[in-house]
């Protein structure tokens, strides 16, 4: 390779899930043009060394709410994707759950329309699949969704529980597609029964929302739309898995051949309902919730034995007021993810709780094959997509909300030590952040092609 390249990361050690080797990786137009030894590489207009740090895939995260259109008091694309940078993110996924929702084809083609002109960091956007919007399921992957959104689980009236028998229709058209259901599963008239119940108790704490989300509302649901699944051929993925009982579900369904994948989120496996108080109380509200102390020990067991296949975050920014309320019912539930997410989880590879290889199959690798992204997308390749991310094992830094770029600004991780981070992260051979600042102009990040 006599031409000149845009960029040589030189002196790395390489991480992938099957092996850490030292090299460097040659960048040009974007893409990963060669990877070997360094004094192999090509010319390059820069060369940057970076003294035998880990380099990795840049992180996916598929379960992400950016909140715009509708709510940019809560977060913007700008602001969401500026934590997503600083966390090491490279692509995002955004809920549909917006105003108005991702519904149709003009919804998602306005929602990429907003993303591309403020995004640091590649997106896809999902869309919303409800009673009365079936005919326009395959409009919107024309349109450029990358996935759909089932909330099986909802109060939200922009997004309610569809039926079964809409959600039976609905899979076997997205089926037709190719494209993954992402599934919300919780039982809504058993969330609906129970909330009624504690309301009319006159309960209003962290524990009664904790028993409005009962186990067997999760375990149910789980059951049921991987049934479906098998019925219809549609790929599903469940979201936010925090119960212990729903993990042997999922397991049978995969072992009978069900298209099925599943993600967890830091909160559940590092947090329980001991830790309220030092969460901030009513702030850990999120649907589904932190459960009680000895489901983060499954959830676990489950990622490293495969049921479990990725992490995500169910990143959901809300203002301050919206999360200091004394009364659950009117507490938002949800609080910033990305920005932390990467921090969090090298803190346990620092620990010995996984491998920094397993850590990058979770949050690179298990993402862009479950949504058909890879090896574009979460893998260290040649024609891959230059997403790239320098670590910092030895980085220590205390968790501090205020600093965040997200508007968010409240975390059930306030205070907490972290041991390594994201130093470097570059989008398709452009750096997007610098030593923990943004380094990139809004406008890098592009929405995702479709699968």
């Amino acid at each position: 390779m006599s031409t000149m390249v845009d960029l040589v990361i030189r002196d790395a050690l390489l991480v992938t899930p099957e092996a850490s080797r030292p090299g460097a990786v040659a960048v040009d137009g974007g893409r990963i043009v060669a990877i070997g030894r360094s004094d192999a590489m090509p010319a390059a207009r820069r060369v940057i060394d970076i003294g035998g740090r880990p380099l990795i895939p840049g992180a996916l995260d598929v379960h992400t709410h950016v909140r715009e259109p509708g709510f940019s008091h809560k977060e913007t694309w700008a602001t969401a994707t500026a934590a997503a940078a600083v966390g090491g993110v490279t692509t995002i996924f955004d809920m549909p759950n917006t105003n108005p929702p991702t519904g149709n084809a003009a919804a998602v083609r306005e929602k990429i329309a907003i993303a591309a002109r403020q995004a640091h960091v590649d997106f896809g956007v999902y869309g919303y699949v409800g009673e009365t919007n079936i005919g326009d399921l395959r409009s919107m992957a024309d349109a450029g969704a990358s996935a759909f959104k089932l909330f099986l689980g909802s109060d939200n009236p922009l997004v309610p529980c569809p039926n079964d028998g809409a959600v039976l229709d609905a899979m076997a058209q997205i089926r037709q597609t190719g494209l993954r259901c992402t599934v919300h599963a919780e039982n809504t008239p058993i969330l609906n029964w129970r909330g009624a119940q504690m309301k009319a108790a006159g309960r209003d704490d962290l524990s009664a929302h904790l028993a409005q989300h009962a186990d067997i509302a999760t375990v149910e649901a789980v059951q049921r739309i991987a049934l479906f699944s098998e019925w219809t051929g549609c790929k599903i993925h469940i979201a936010h898995e925090n119960c212990r009982h729903a993990v042997p579900v999922i397991a049978a369904a995969k072992r009978r051949g069900v298209d099925i994948t599943a993600e967890t989120c830091p909160h559940y496996l590092l947090l329980s309902m001991d830790d309220a108080e030092q969460a901030g109380g009513n702030a850990l509200r999120v649907k589904p919730p932190v459960r009680e102390a000895g489901h983060a020990d499954a959830l676990w067991a489950a990622l490293l034995d495969g049921t479990i296949d990725m992490i995500s975050t169910d990143h959901a920014p809300h203002p301050a007021q919206e999360k200091h309320r004394a009364s659950i019912w009117e507490t938002s539930p949800g609080f910033p993810g990305v920005e932390t997410s990467m921090r969090l989880m090298l803190t346990e590879v620092a620990a010995g709780r996984l491998t920094l290889r397993h850590y990058v199959k979770l949050a690179c690798e298990a993402p862009a094959r479950a949504f058909g992204l890879w090896p574009r997308k979460g893998a260290l390749v040649v024609g891959a997509d230059a997403d790239l991310v320098v670590l910092d094992l030895n980085h220590r830094e205390t968790v501090r909300g205020g600093q965040f770029q997200s508007l968010g600004k409240v975390t059930p991780f306030e205070g907490r030590e972290t041991i390594g981070r994201a130093s470097q992260t570059f989008v398709r051979g452009t750096l997007v952040m610098d030593n923990g600042g943004l380094a990139g102009a809004p406008g890098v990040g592009r929405p995702l092609q479709r699968p």
